[in-house]
């Protein structure tokens, strides 16, 4: 099948990409002429494992092709794939400006019918202003074709992690699409065949709530996340041990244990823009969605947690403290830094005076562009070279190679043995054997 995909990002390279490697015809269209020829050369702007493989492998083989021409795409795709951004607009709300752009320039060119598929994160109701669009730009036409200005639109949100996304495309637990056109949903049936062949994981339904699913699945694991970490403040508060509390609850197959580490908060392109964007999507039909909120607010606040604990072991004074911090991507096996817990710490940190030695092991370039050149910031090339004497250490992204490290060595290395753990990676009794201050999230110091 031919596919355009509108959008060069993240979701729209995995997706035309492994949409290429099961023998589909793939375009991928975008403004950026630098990165379109990037791509074309098999260079991957982003870090996602196996990424550059899939896309040199499907543009050599010429079923991937990156390209600034809008005309070809309109052209070339049956499927018609929006994956453009979605940031948060001042109010919380997601900027469709760039969905809508695509829409109407496909309305301007679509001279045949063509299935338009929302991929992007959007709100209930996008859809039917894409659609809206498209009728706009074609009403402004005559076609002598016989075209009867017929289209379809679907939503098919993503539901992709970073560090994991080929996997979760190739094989996804489930494909979630709304449309309300039969011969739309035989297309996105067909479409995705390849990636059902075990059991049929595509999940059809009505197009608003297939645009709500996307927003309540992100909701929900981020209410699990926000939930342990006010539960983890408690505990430490009481003298409870938080991680003998998530081994008690996680065992009850109702609860289960993913998504309930707590830590220094969570970050990303997506949990943090969804929450807020379905927060206003609610007081868009006048509803509170008050426990949505506080979700939202427990996480801000839990980025704040190290610095507090910092704080309370050195003073509120940090000016003649060096800090070293363990990853700076949100997560593993990404270099994403949207919204990562790292960059309220450290900007915090310097605003009290510290100066900052950090060490990732994907995430130093994106850091850079950051923050480029700073007096109070050494980017190291190790994670021994970050905590080459620094009175603290600070892990806050839980990459393996920081899970056993030779501890003799990083205390001999370090100007004063204290540890600020975000991820609750170490065990607090075999830290102060080794002689460290230790300190976690709801944990108690040995």
């Amino acid at each position: 099948m031919n596919l355009t995909i509108y959008g060069s990002g993240y979701v729209g390279i995995v997706t035309g990409a492994c949409m290429a490697e099961v023998g589909n015809h793939v375009i991928c269209v975008d403004i950026d002429a630098q990165k379109v020829e990037s791509l074309n050369n098999g260079i991957v702007p982003i870090h996602e494992p196996g990424l550059d493989e899939l896309v040199r492998r499907n543009c050599a083989a010429g079923r991937l092709q990156f390209t600034t021409d809008f005309d070809l795409g309109v052209r070339h795709g049956l499927f018609q794939f929006i994956s453009v951004g979605t940031p948060p607009d001042e109010d919380g709300s997601a900027d469709l400006k760039h969905v809508l752009a695509v829409a109407r320039s496909i309305g301007e060119r679509i001279d045949e019918y063509k299935l338009i598929v929302d991929k992007s994160t959007v709100p209930v109701g996008t859809a039917a202003k894409v659609s809206a669009a498209i009728s706009a730009a074609i009403a402004k036409r005559s076609f002598d074709n016989g075209y009867d200005g017929t289209f379809d639109v679907a939503a098919n949100p993503e539901f992709l992690k970073e560090g994991a996304a080929i996997d979760d495309f190739m094989k996804p637990d489930r494909i979630i699409c709304g449309t309300d056109n039969p011969k739309a949903a035989e297309l996105i049936k067909a479409l995705y065949e390849p990636f059902s062949r075990n059991h049929d994981k595509l999940i059809l339904m009505d197009i608003p709530s297939a645009e709500l699913t996307k927003y309540a699945a992100n909701g929900m694991l981020a209410t699990k996340i926000s939930f342990m970490n006010e539960i983890s403040n408690l505990a430490e508060r009481c003298g409870a041990d938080i991680e003998q509390v998530r081994i008690g609850i996680g065992s009850d197959p109702r609860i289960g244990y993913q998504f309930i580490y707590p830590g220094c908060g969570y970050g990303g392109s997506c949990f943090p823009k969804d929450v807020t964007a379905l927060v206003h999507s609610a007081k868009q039909v006048d509803y509170d969605a008050e426990l949505i909120r506080a979700v939202e607010n427990v996480n801000r606040r839990q980025k704040e947690v190290l610095l507090g604990k910092i704080q309370k072991h050195f003073g509120d004074d940090l000016s003649d403290l060096t800090i070293a911090v363990w990853g700076l991507a949100f997560k593993p096996k990404t270099d994403d830094m949207r919204e990562a817990p790292s960059r309220v710490l450290m900007e915090a940190a310097w605003d009290a005076g510290a100066k900052i030695r950090a060490y990732d092991p994907e995430a130093m370039a994106e850091t850079k562009r950051i923050y480029g050149d700073r007096k109070d910031f050494t980017l190291c090339d190790s994670a021994s070279e970050a905590v080459a004497g620094a009175d603290a250490l600070v892990l806050i992204t839980e990459w393996q190679e920081f899970r056993s490290p030779d501890f003799a060595a990083v205390k001999e290395l370090m100007s004063q043995p204290v540890i600020f753990d975000g991820r609750n990676i170490y065990d607090p009794a075999t830290m102060a054997r080794l002689g460290f201050t230790y300190y976690a999230i709801g944990r108690q110091t040995p």
